[in-house]
């Protein structure tokens, strides 16, 4: 068969029921095949946005997201999308074409070295130079993108190899088990945790895969510690759940911050380094550190762990809670170890934090209020993806969850312009969940084209833009390093319900605050996609930062 035609099979094989992009004349082989099969083309405005799709699809459903360029300035567009996902931890498959092969050892038109571009933000990036090649890379770039912790992958198509014959079949994907925790180190974690006087649990982006929340839940029971999770890691623990003491991950000094410092003893679940830098919850070094992840502690100064748990998460767990299970047995010592009703001040603490704007009626609205409104719209199933700018760290404070992998934050490599695109991967991913964005007005923008893809694919995606026209979360850093001053940082807006409405969107730009409930409820009905403007009163930033300045809590 056409070398073209086994590429898409060997797709077919792994799964693959969307690939998101933009084709070029170089992949026109490959496009042609996905003609004859049930793969759906997802057509986009921009291949960046085409990286977010796949970035989101992959986070939540677990299998790598596809994304598709041509060569040259359409691999360059996908960079952004793909270092995102890769640091983010999304198993992302990211396909592009390239020159003929005859012309890829000189100056030639958009010739350029993808795989050296690519390499330093993937797992693996690899170049197809034989079409007998074909199976064998497609199956370990699946592979490897998918294994934990999953990440990007390149695979490189040039021209004249997509035209080749080859008599070569798909190879069929097997699944693979991952290692179990060592024995001893679980022991070790288990004499730790046992002597711990003030000991809490940091979730991170690793616990928010299935059996992994699962199996820390059950140790949170048994234990009766705490959980407070990274900004990567909502859900991963219910909020509603007594040992869920919410979410770490803003630089001031915050309620559960205070706890952390306090604690003699933290059991990282799946946490990585870049969510949440340890030297703002341990600075002095002064904790022991359990550390429990897939891959072992990463080396930083002010994460030095004391017992390195590495393997399967939901192993790690399950081992180390059937260890305290078989302790306490034999000690005749009833369970939990610890009594959670000491962290229930705390708890309460923060909640009515989180609430005390939920009446709020004053306009352009409280970021508090607007985030009220949106969690009591959503499901606990529901989807929610926050972009990247001062909106995030209220998302991010506010906004927690029931479910695991219920809200999708940017954090790792921190893009603008990911949410918009991304709840358009995630629609299609989960196409019964209300999906909805919380957006800058800069960060919006910089991928808003794609809402005309939303359109075209009836996709009832939510799109919510705080207005203030400035780059909000700049001025705010810029506000607390120099005495409250920043440099020029403003810019100007569409009326937005004219712009949603000039490409067949539904649009409205709210006037008060007791609109926003009807509103959400309005967008959610629609057959396509929803853009809401929410003017917005970000001078709440700085009264936050001088107020999480003062925070004392006692333990």
């Amino acid at each position: 068969m056409k070398a073209s035609d086994l590429f898409v099979k060997c797709l077919e094989k792994e799964g693959v029921t969307h690939i998101f992009g933009i084709p070029g004349e170089e992949n026109a082989d490959v496009m042609i095949s996905l003609m004859d099969s049930k793969i759906k083309f997802v057509l986009c405005r921009h291949e960046q946005a085409a990286a977010f799709m796949a970035d989101a699809y992959g986070r939540l459903t677990g299998k790598a997201g596809v994304c598709l360029g041509t060569l040259g300035p359409g691999a360059t567009n996908l960079v952004t999308g793909v270092a995102d996902a890769n640091m983010d931890r999304a198993p992302l498959i990211c396909l592009i074409g390239q020159a003929d092969t005859e012309r890829l050892h000189k100056e030639s038109h958009q010739n350029m070295d993808s795989i050296s571009m690519f390499k330093p933000i993937t797992k693996w990036a690899q170049s197809v130079h034989h079409p007998d090649n074909i199976p064998e890379i497609i199956r370990k770039g699946f592979k490897v993108a998918e294994t934990e912790k999953p990440g990007a992958v390149l695979i490189e198509l040039p021209e004249d190899l997509a035209e080749a014959q080859t008599r070569i079949k798909p190879i069929k994907p097997e699944k693979s088990r991952r290692p179990g925790a060592d024995h001893k180190a679980v022991r070790q974690a288990v004499d730790l945790i046992m002597k711990a006087k003030k000991p809490l649990i940091l979730a991170g982006n690793g616990a928010v895969r299935k059996r992994a929340s699962e199996q820390l839940k059950r140790l949170a029971k048994i234990s009766g510690i705490g959980v407070v999770n990274t900004f990567m890691g909502k859900g991963a623990i219910p909020r509603s759940d007594e040992h869920c003491l919410f979410t770490v991950g803003l630089q001031g000094k915050d309620h559960i911050l205070v706890a952390m410092r306090d604690a003699d003893v933290i059991i990282s679940v799946g946490y990585d380094l870049v969510e949440y830098a340890p030297s703002f919850w341990n600075n002095g070094r002064k904790k022991k550190i359990v550390h429990i992840d897939f891959w072992p502690a990463e080396i930083d100064k002010d994460y030095e762990a004391s017992v390195d748990v590495v393997g399967d998460v939901a192993d790690g767990l399950w081992q180390i809670n059937e260890e305290i299970i078989k302790r306490r047995r034999k000690a005749k010592k009833k369970l939990p170890l610890n009594k959670i009703s000491k962290r229930a001040a705390l708890r309460r603490t923060i909640h009515n934090d989180l609430e005390r704007e939920k009446k709020s009626k004053t306009f352009p609205m409280k970021p508090q209020k607007v985030l009220y409104d949106v969690r009591q719209a959503m499901g606990p199933d529901d989807i929610l993806l926050s972009d990247v700018g001062a909106h995030k760290m209220w998302v991010s404070r506010y906004y927690q969850c029931d479910s695991p992998n219920t809200c999708l934050i940017s954090n790792g490599f921190c893009t603008m312009g990911f949410a918009f695109p991304g709840s358009i991967g995630a629609k299609i991913a989960l196409p019964k969940q209300k999906v909805l964005s919380i957006n800058g007005d800069a960060g919006f923008f910089m991928n808003a084209q794609d809402i005309e893809t939303a359109v075209r694919y009836k996709l009832n995606v939510v799109a919510m833009v705080w207005m203030d026209g400035e780059y909000g979360l700049i001025k705010w850093k810029q506000q607390n390093a120099f005495n409250g001053k920043h440099c020029e940082l403003g810019f100007g807006n569409p009326d937005i319900e004219m712009w949603a409405k000039s490409y067949g969107a539904w649009g409205k730009t709210l006037t008060s605050a007791g609109e926003l409930p009807g509103v959400l409820e309005d967008a959610f009905k629609q057959k396509g996609p929803a853009v809401i403007g929410v003017p917005i009163d970000y001078s709440e930033n700085m009264k936050m930062s001088r107020r999480l300045g003062k925070i004392e809590f006692p333990i």
